[in-house]
C-alpha cells in the first residue's frame, strides 16, 4: 500500500516502514506525527484519488530526528561590472518514519 502526501508545501509518496526527509515539523524526536492531506492512497489494483484529499484518509509517521541539509552556495555575478555577490543556504529538514496508513 502506498499513498502521495502533502506537507511543507510538497508531495511525497510514502509506503509503509519507508524513511523520508521531509521540511521542518514542530515535533520532538520519537513523537508521533499524523500526515492527513492525502492526495492518492493505492492498493495494488485499487487506486483512491482525492478531489483534492481523499476524506478519511491519514498517514502516521514517527519522528527519527531533526538536521540541516548540506550547503548550496548562490553566486551571482555580472561580467565587466566589478559585481559579484555570494551567499549559501543550510535548509532544515526533519527525519520521519511512515508506520501506517489508513485508506479512511
Amino acid at each position: 500500500m502506498y499513498a502521495v502526501v502533502v506537507t511543507g508545501g510538497k508531495q511525497y509518496r510514502v509506503m509503509q516502514g519507508e524513511t523520508l526527509r521531509v521540511e521542518l515539523l514542530d515535533a520532538e524526536p520519537g513523537a508521533a506525527v499524523v500526515f492527513d492531506q492525502v492526495l492518492l492512497v493505492g492498493d495494488g489494483d485499487s487506486i483512491l484519488v482525492g478531489q483534492p484529499t481523499v476524506s478519511g484518509a491519514s498517514v502516521s509517521a514517527k519522528v527519527k530526528s531533526h538536521g540541516r541539509a548540506d550547503k548550496i552556495k548562490i553566486v551571482k555575478f555580472r561580467r565587466r561590472k566589478h559585481h559579484r555577490k555570494q551567499m549559501g543556504h543550510r535548509q532544515h529538514f526533519t527525519e520521519v518514519e511512515i508506520t501506517g496508513i489508513a485508506k479512511g
